[in-house]
């Protein structure tokens, strides 16, 4: 078997991992590389694979960083059938849609300055019809049924505990010459946190010989979620008395129906002014219809507080979701205090971009990050305490207050991942790579597993491949 990693390396986006078993190639993710622009375009638009050899496509959950670069993949000449659960399949035809929309978009200010610069415009890397044809090759797969993906490659989906349908992936390789005894990998995914409101708490891949796991956060400590709801109530409390908005850029998918959800609490609770409440993301609308859609897969709290007294979590009075345009548009007309939620949440694009340029030089406005942000996003520069900041092309001071609640994160933070691989024995788990997490985190997490007796913990590099071997000897090539 060779793994190569082909995105997501040393980094946090971009997220494919190309098997190659028994000459079949199996592509788990396929996400978009998010960065400084130029970069991004180029490392988007060439995989480090040939496309049409790919056989088969697994994708863990739908956020943009594993999901993006699907239509690519299949403009480039993947035929293969595409694996993952009912709800990821549900939330990729509206966020790949989206995405193909934003990139449009975004390259039609680009290529007025490429003109300028007598340069040839550039191409979105995909189109609406490419998503079309994309989804065509979808097949669903349920949590926690064994299928084969290949011929001597088993799969089952557990349920990850990140955001709604998200699996990791619980492999067994049997490799021709190898006697018929499978070779048991783990493929995390998106680690999820324990006991967090919506999701319910990740399945732990055990019995592992080898291990491929995101480390996003492998050298920070979340706050403990129960501050999140008291936290969330002073910054809006404090904002709204000094008669200022409170703008939350937010993922659609996950974590904009998770501050909706507390927010909702807070109401029901009393615990915040009376002022409206905005989810200003045609895309958040469309998620959350499918949140409903499945509070089968939501946790035992969410029914406890709202679904069992007969309440919607994702809905209440003081909110209002906003789909057309021209909503969004007399949101920033609004002088008295509110809160507007909005994608993207690194701030790459969307509506957020507008109400960024309308209120990032206002003193009184309270910016609200409740998410991960990558290396040379716009959220990433504004959270790192960059004074002038590019939005639309033009440079904007930032005057606005800035608070990040990281509490809110859905990946498992540096104890919680060490708990995760710590249900896997060392004298069986022989190796573990890392992967989807920047250098400063993945360093640390390496030592602390090998000060756990985790002795072979890798750290791929972009592009770089591994041998291993039936009994799960690994060596690079």
């Amino acid at each position: 078997m060779n793994i190569k990693f082909c995105g997501a390396a040393q980094t946090v986006t971009g997220s494919q991992v190309l098997f190659t078993v028994n000459e079949s190639k199996i592509l788990i993710e396929c996400g978009l590389f998010q960065g400084r622009r130029q970069e991004t375009y180029e490392r988007n638009h060439s995989f480090l694979f040939n496309p049409s050899e790919v056989d088969a496509l697994i994708l863990t959950h739908a956020h943009i960083d594993h999901s993006g670069n699907i239509p690519n993949l299949v403009k480039q000449g993947f035929k293969g059938p595409i694996y993952a659960t009912p709800a990821t399949i549900e939330l990729c035809k509206i966020m790949l849609r989206d995405s193909a929309f934003l990139q449009e978009k975004d390259l039609e200010w680009v290529n007025v300055i490429r003109k300028r610069q007598h340069q040839p415009e550039l191409p979105p890397l995909y189109s609406i019809r490419d998503v079309e044809r994309a989804m065509d090759l979808f097949q669903h797969i349920d949590f926690d049924k064994e299928f084969e993906v290949v011929p001597g490659v088993k799969i089952m989906m557990r349920d990850a505990g990140h955001i709604l349908g998200s699996a990791g992936l619980h492999l067994e390789v049997t490799e021709r010459g190898s006697g018929g005894k499978p070779l048991r990998v783990g493929f995390t995914g998106d680690i999820g946190r324990p006991n967090m409101p919506l999701t319910n708490d990740p399945n732990v891949l055990r019995d592992l010989d080898m291990l491929i796991m995101e480390c996003t956060y492998g050298n920070r400590h979340h706050s403990d979620f129960g501050v999140v709801e008291e936290e969330l109530e002073t910054a809006i409390r404090e904002t709204a008395a000094a008669g200022g908005k409170i703008i939350i850029p937010s993922f659609a998918v996950g974590r904009t129906q998770l501050v909706v959800y507390i927010l909702h609490k807070l109401f029901d609770q009393n615990r915040l002014p009376e002022m409206p409440i905005y989810v200003d993301s045609p895309m958040a609308c469309d998620a959350t219809e499918i949140f409903k859609s499945h509070y089968e897969l939501l946790d035992r709290e969410t029914k406890r507080v709202f679904l069992d007294n007969h309440e919607q979590p994702f809905d209440f009075q003081r909110l209002t979701y906003v789909h057309d345009v021209d909503g969004s548009k007399k949101l920033n007309g609004l002088t008295f205090p509110h809160v507007i939620i909005s994608s993207s949440g690194m701030a790459e694009g969307g509506r957020i971009l507008h109400h960024l340029r309308n209120n990032i030089e206002n003193p009184k406005t309270l910016l609200l990050f409740v998410g991960y942000a990558a290396k040379d996003t716009l959220a990433r520069k504004i959270m790192d305490g960059q004074k002038v900041v590019k939005v639309f092309g033009e440079d904007h001071q930032v005057r606005c207050k800035i608070k990040v609640i990281d509490a809110f994160s859905a990946h498992a933070d540096r104890r919680e991942l060490l708990d995760y691989v710590g249900l896997n024995d060392p004298a069986r788990l022989k190796n573990i790579f890392l992967f989807h997490g920047e250098v400063d985190q993945a360093t640390s997490f390496k030592d602390a597993l090998r000060s756990k007796g985790y002795q072979n913990v890798y750290y791929p590099a972009l592009g770089e491949a591994f041998e291993v071997s039936p009994r799960g000897e690994v060596s690079e090539g």
